[in-house]
C-alpha cells in the first residue's frame, strides 16, 4: 500500500517540474530575445569553431519519495516526503561548432550543488521534524548541441555522471507545542549512508548566443544565458529508500574563441574596359527653366529643434541665444521675433537662426500660455552626469526667474550621452564635432499644446513657426545638367558655358550623373540669354569626352499675389529615413495644403561630417525618403495632380542652408526642404 500511495505522489511530482520547465523555456526565450545587441559585424575573421568558456548558474532542486533511515545510527520517527532547494553550479565549458551549421557538441565538468530542505512533518509525539540536506557532486555533462535554425538558439541534451563530494545531513526535532516547558533536543550532524559513489543520468535544455564583440576582432566573445531540465531518472542519490531528485537550471556561460582570418582571393585583373570610352556611352542633356524666378515670397514653417547646446566644459548658456530680462517677457511674441536678435549670428539664413536662438524664450511663452505643461530637461556632456544636471539647471533657472514658470513644472536631469547621441552612430571620425553636438540639453515633453501639430509624446518636436521670408534664387530656377553614365565612364566633369558675346563661364568639376546650378549664377545682370555649354568629361583612363548642348533662360518676377509655402523635415545624424513623428506630420500636415496643379520640390542635405560622395548620396535618399510619403498621402486621397522633384545637394557649402560652424547649424543641415509653388 505504501508503494503505491508513492508511486500516485511521483506522478504528481512530475506533473509540477514539467510545468517550471515550460514556463523556464519560454521566460528564457524571451530574456534572450530582448537582450540581444545587434553589432556590425566585417568580413574579416571567421567565427570560431571552437569556444572556450566557464559557465555558471542556480540549481532549483526538487526533492521526492521517502526518506526515513538516515544512517545505521539514526532512523527517525517519520519519513520526510518533499522537499526543494536552491544550489551552485559553476563549470569549465568546451564548445565545437562550426559557423551556420545545426550541429555540434558541448562539454562541461564542474561543481554541481543538489543540496535542499525538507519539507516540515510531524512526528508520533506531535514533535514538529525538519531534515536539511547537503548532498554536492563533481559533474560530468558531454551534450550533442543543436542550432535548428543554425542561428544562435540552440538546443542540447546527454548523459550526466556525478561523483559525490558531500553527503551531510542536519536533523531538527523540535518540541511539541502543548509542552513547551521541555528541554530541547539538540540536532543531530551527520552523513547519508548508502550514497551511491556516482550517478548516471541525462539532461536537456537550451540555450542563446549573445554575440559581445565583431567579426572584426580575432578573438570574439560570447554570452549565452541557458535554461537546463534534469529528471528524475537515475538521480536517487541513495541505494536505499525511494529519494530522488529533480534540478532546473538556470545559468550563463561566457565564452571565447579565436576566428581565422579571411584572405581576400588574388583575382587577376582584366584590363579596363574605361580604358577606352566611346563619345556614345556618355549622354548629356540640360533641363532649363524658360522662365528664371529672381525671388519669391514664402511663407515657411520652420521647425524648432528642442536642444540648447552648450560649449564644451562650460555650464552657462551661450551668447549666441537670445536671453531676455523679466521686464521684456510682456513684449516677447512668437511672430515678430526679429526685434529680439542673437548677439552672434552666422550669415546665412539668419532669419532662420533667430527662431531657433529664441528656442528658451519660446518654450517660456508657451508654459506660460499652456499652465499645464509640463517639460523635462536633460542636459548631456562627457564631464559627466553632475554637469550635465547644471546645465539643464541653468536653463530651469532662466525660465523659472525670467519668465515665472513654477520649478514643479520642470524636471530635470544628467546624463553622459542624450538619448538621441550622435556619436553612437559615426564609428570614429571626427569625434570631436560629434561629441561637441552631443554636449546640450534636450527638452522633452508630453503635452500637445507646446508639441508639433497632433503629436505627443517625450521624442516628438517643439511646435514649428510660421515666418515670412523671401525667397532668392528659388530652386524652380536652377538649371539642372544630367550626364548620362558619368558614375561608370567618368572620374569627373566640368562646363564651359558660352552666351551669345563668346564669354565663357566654368563650373566645377563634378562627379555623379547630375548637377544643378542657379539659373542667377549663369544669367547675373542679364535680364536674359541663349547659352552653348560644353560638358568635358575626363574618363577614368585619363581620355577626354566632350559633349555640347544650348538652353536660353530669361528673368521672370512672379506676381505680388504668388505665395509659396516651405516646410522642413529633420533627419537625424547618418539616418536617410524619417522618425514615425515625420511621417504623421507630411502625411496629414504637409501633404493637405499642397494646393491642385502645385509643383513640390524637394531638396535633400547633409552637415559636413563624413565624405561628401557619400553625403550626396544621403542627402538624395532622404529628398526620396520624404517624396515616397507624400506620394503614398497623395496616392490614397486620389491625387495626380501634383508634380514632385527630389535633389540631393549633399553638404555644398554654396547650396546648404546653413553654416557648419555650430552645433546647431549641423542639426539643421541634415534636412529636407519642402518648397510648394502654386500653379
Amino acid at each position: 500500500m505504501k508503494t503505491k500511495t508513492d508511486l500516485i505522489k511521483g506522478t504528481r511530482f512530475l506533473r509540477l517540474p514539467f510545468n517550471l520547465v515550460v514556463k523556464g523555456f519560454i521566460l528564457s526565450a524571451l530574456i534572450m530575445t530582448a537582450i540581444q545587441a545587434p553589432l556590425q559585424a566585417q568580413d574579416t575573421y571567421t567565427k570560431p569553431s571552437w569556444w572556450f568558456g566557464v559557465a555558471g548558474g542556480a540549481n532549483l532542486n526538487y526533492y521526492r519519495g521517502t526518506t526515513q533511515n538516515l544512517n545505521s545510527d539514526l532512523f527517525v520517527p517519520k519519513a520526510f516526503l518533499h522537499g526543494d532547494g536552491l544550489g551552485l553550479y559553476l563549470a569549465p565549458t568546451i564548445e565545437y561548432y562550426k559557423p551556420d551549421t545545426r550541429w555540434g557538441f558541448m562539454f562541461q565538468a564542474g561543481y554541481d550543488s543538489r543540496s535542499g530542505s525538507f519539507d516540515q512533518v510531524n512526528t508520533p509525539c506531535n514533535c514538529p521534524a525538519d531534515l536539511d540536506a547537503k548532498v554536492t557532486y563533481i559533474t560530468v555533462e558531454p551534450s550533442l548541441r543543436l542550432a535548428p535554425f543554425k542561428g544562435n538558439f540552440y538546443l542540447y541534451a546527454g548523459p550526466r555522471m556525478a561523483f559525490n563530494l558531500k553527503k551531510s545531513f542536519t536533523y531538527k526535532l523540535g518540541l511539541n507545542p502543548l509542552y513547551p516547558e521541555q528541554a530541547p533536543t539538540a540536532d543531530v550532524t551527520g552523513d547519508f549512508s548508502d550514497v551511491k559513489s556516482m550517478l548516471f543520468s541525462m539532461q536537456v535544455g537550451a540555450g542563446y548566443d549573445i554575440y559581445l564583440s565583431s567579426q572584426q576582432k580575432q578573438t570574439q566573445w560570447v554570452l549565452s544565458p541557458f535554461v537546463s531540465f534534469h529528471p528524475y531518472f537515475g538521480q536517487n542519490p541513495r541505494s536505499i529508500e525511494t529519494w530522488t531528485m529533480t534540478t532546473i537550471r538556470v545559468g550563463a556561460a561566457i565564452k571565447f574563441g579565436r576566428g581565422t582570418k579571411i584572405e581576400e582571393p588574388i583575382v587577376e585583373k582584366p584590363l579596363p574596359l574605361v580604358a577606352v570610352v566611346a563619345e556614345s556611352d556618355v549622354k548629356f542633356t540640360v533641363v532649363s527653366p524658360a522662365n528664371i524666378p529672381v525671388e519669391r515670397r514664402v511663407r515657411e514653417t520652420f521647425p524648432i529643434r528642442n536642444y540648447v547646446f552648450f560649449e564644451v566644459g562650460s555650464t552657462e548658456i551661450p551668447n549666441r541665444y537670445v536671453l531676455l530680462k523679466k521686464e521684456q517677457v510682456k513684449d516677447f511674441k512668437e511672430d515678430r521675433l526679429e526685434v529680439l536678435t542673437p548677439k552672434r549670428l552666422t550669415g546665412r539664413s539668419a532669419r532662420e537662426m533667430d527662431v531657433y536662438y529664441n528656442v528658451i524664450n519660446i518654450l517660456g511663452d508657451r508654459m506660460n500660455r499652456f499652465p499645464n505643461a509640463k517639460v523635462t530637461l536633460t542636459g548631456a556632456t562627457l564631464e559627466g552626469s553632475k554637469d550635465g544636471k547644471e546645465m539643464a539647471e541653468v536653463v530651469k533657472t532662466y525660465l523659472v526667474t525670467v519668465f515665472g514658470v513654477a520649478p514643479a513644472r520642470i524636471t530635470t536631469e544628467g546624463k553622459l550621452k542624450p538619448r538621441l547621441a550622435s556619436e553612437s552612430k559615426s564609428g570614429t571620425q571626427e569625434l570631436v564635432l560629434l561629441r561637441e553636438e552631443d554636449n546640450r540639453v534636450s527638452i522633452w515633453s508630453d503635452s500637445p499644446e507646446i508639441l508639433m501639430e497632433y503629436q505627443t509624446g517625450p521624442n516628438v518636436p517643439l511646435k514649428p513657426i510660421d515666418i515670412n521670408v523671401v525667397q532668392v534664387a528659388p530652386l524652380d530656377s536652377y538649371v539642372t545638367f544630367n550626364v548620362e553614365g558619368a558614375d561608370k565612364a567618368l572620374k569627373t566633369w566640368s562646363l564651359d558655358i558660352k552666351d551669345e558675346m563668346g564669354t565663357v563661364q566654368h563650373f566645377g568639376p563634378f562627379t555623379g550623373e547630375t548637377w544643378s546650378i542657379p539659373g542667377k549664377s549663369i544669367l547675373g545682370a542679364k535680364p536674359e540669354g541663349n547659352y552653348k555649354v560644353t560638358m568635358i568629361g575626363e574618363t577614368k583612363s585619363g581620355n577626354t569626352v566632350k559633349k555640347d548642348a544650348s538652353f536660353a533662360m530669361k528673368l521672370w518676377t512672379p506676381s505680388e499675389n504668388e505665395m509659396g509655402m516651405r516646410y522642413s523635415v529633420i533627419y537625424e545624424f547618418n539616418e536617410n529615413e524619417v522618425t514615425p513623428t515625420y511621417v504623421k506630420y507630411l502625411t496629414e500636415v504637409v501633404t493637405p495644403k499642397i494646393p491642385k496643379g502645385a509643383q513640390v520640390i524637394l531638396s535633400g542635405y547633409t552637415d559636413i561630417i563624413g565624405d561628401a560622395d557619400n553625403n550626396k548620396k544621403l542627402s538624395l535618399a532622404r529628398a526620396n525618403d520624404v517624396k515616397g510619403i507624400i506620394e503614398k498621402a497623395l496616392a490614397k486621397a486620389g491625387r495626380t495632380d501634383v508634380k514632385l522633384v527630389a535633389y540631393g545637394f549633399g553638404e555644398d557649402d554654396k547650396l546648404s542652408p546653413f553654416e557648419n560652424k555650430y552645433p546647431e547649424e549641423r542639426f539643421y543641415n541634415r534636412c529636407v526642404i519642402i518648397d510648394i509653388i502654386p500653379k
